[in-house]
This record gives structure tokens, sequence and C-alpha cells, in this order.
């Protein structure tokens, strides 16, 4: 399932499904052109995303503002775009 909507404010990106390198593309892919301050909610299930995602925004600099854990081992982040 692809979703990009924007629901109060927030993009809300869906990965749940694809395995690395797939989440990271598709979040870097979604989020190319939004401004600076944009909150992305991205939903993975993939078991390597978390730290590919905090490395990815060590390299960009944005910002992860909290991890949620879902069930059936979804994660939801809350990233604050640079």
């Amino acid at each position: 399932m692809c979703a990009l909507t924007d629901q109060s404010g927030v993009h809300q990106i869906d990965a749940v499904g694809l395995v690395c390198p797939l989440p990271i593309l598709r979040f870097k892919k979604r989020t190319r052109g939004l401004p600076s301050g944009t909150q992305v909610e991205f939903l993975a299930d993939d078991p390597s995303g978390r730290k590919d995602m905090q490395a990815l925004c060590e390299v960009t600099g944005h910002r992860i503002e909290w991890i949620r854990e879902e069930e059936a081992g979804v994660l939801r982040y809350r990233i604050r775009l640079a």
C-alpha cells in the first residue's frame, strides 16, 4: 500500500510490508520537495528500519520526534524534516 496523505498538516507515508532498502527509498522519494519543518508520519515494519531511519536522519538533519510501536510489529515514526 502506498499512501501519502495530508491530515491536519501531517504527511503520512506507509511502507509496511517493504523490506530494506525500500522503506527508506520510499521515505526519501515522498519527502523530496516538502518544506523544512514539515511533519511526516512514517509507518514501517522492516526489522532494520529503526536503525536505517536513525542513520538517514543523522545524515539529512531530519529529527525523529517519537517512535511508537503498534500491532503486528509496525513502528510509527513522527519525523520533522530539516
